[in-house]
């Protein structure tokens, strides 16, 4: 199977050694953020494991996409689905959230309805950023890397440790497992990829971008700098994203998938970017993006068939 995604790829002839990155594991095909779900997107032989991670508050580094427990994933132990936002990973242990099941998606939820395929698990904790390490270690795969992003939101801080101490807690799990150089780091949040790099210089930061409604960290024309990106401000780069991630020492910019242009990955590799949108489930997306010459694509669904794009 691994072997057959790599030559759709190399098969398009467009780019060499693509990176195809399971987004949360394999989201369409397995429960996000799991076990499981990261087991699934070895089977099917991606090149990066994409994750979201956040702290508690004994200073574990757990793998879940939000700042609170989802409830469309989340059950307790009585099998009740855990009420939106009421659980904030900030203030709960490790030990806490390891009896929380996250095996299924919610019933009749929008959620359910959007990921259909997705085959649910009897039971599945929230795993430590360490518990996939060791996974991966045991999987005996060498090669897999791993695109972890800092859940952390510049405008609600009080619902995440602080970017000092997330960075660190981060920094120190992948330390103790000797992933320097199979990791890379992303984030909205570019003050976390800022710290990063002071810190652990030879780890690639990945710089997240989007300019939508429902997140927009750019700004473009707003008066004074974005929130969300550490104090640059595009507008000092004449509205060029790539110039400003580079100016901010990024080694790979990742936009929204339907904000990339041809033109825009033309610039970004000028500037010595690679470029990797995000997330990209459609087949003719999928072949319009890798026609533009994208270094890699983030999917819910690894086994994307191209065939018809």
């Amino acid at each position: 199977m691994a072997e057959n995604i790599s030559k759709r790829f190399t098969d398009l002839g467009v780019v060499e050694n693509f990176d195809l990155q399971g987004h949360r594991g394999a989201r369409g095909l397995a429960p996000e953020n799991t076990l499981a779900g990261f087991s699934k997107a070895l089977e099917l032989g991606v090149t990066t494991l994409e994750l979201d991670t956040g702290v508690t508050r004994d200073g574990v580094v757990v793998i879940h996409h939000d700042p609170y427990l989802n409830s469309d994933i989340a059950r307790d132990t009585k099998g009740n689905w855990v009420e939106a936002k009421s659980l904030v990973l900030k203030a709960m242990t490790y030990q806490d959230l390891a009896s929380f099941n996250v095996g299924a998606l919610k019933p009749g939820s929008k959620y359910a309805k959007r990921f259909a395929q997705q085959k649910s698990e009897e039971f599945q904790s929230i795993p430590r950023l360490s518990d996939l390490f060791d996974l991966v270690t045991k999987s005996g795969n060498n090669n897999v890397r791993f695109n972890v992003e800092t859940k952390i939101n510049p405008l609600a801080p009080d619902m995440t440790v602080n970017p000092e101490a997330f960075v660190g807690a981060l920094l120190a799990v992948i330390n103790k497992h000797g992933m320097w150089d199979r990791v890379t780091i992303q984030s909205f949040d570019w003050r976390t990829l800022q710290l990063v790099q002071k810190r652990a210089p030879d780890i690639p930061t990945v710089y997240l971008s989007a300019q939508q409604k429902w997140l927009d960290n750019i700004a473009v024309g707003q008066k004074g700098t974005s929130g969300w990106t550490a104090g640059f401000d595009v507008d000092d780069y004449a509205g060029s994203i790539p110039k400003m991630v580079k100016s901010a020492g990024g080694s790979v910019w990742s936009p929204f998938y339907r904000e990339l242009t041809p033109e825009l990955v033309q610039e970004a590799h000028k500037e010595g970017l690679k470029v990797i949108p995000w997330t990209v489930n459609n087949p003719e997306d999928f072949s319009r993006l890798i026609k533009m010459g994208v270094d890699g694509i983030i999917t819910d669904y690894p086994d994307i068939n191209l065939s018809g794009g």
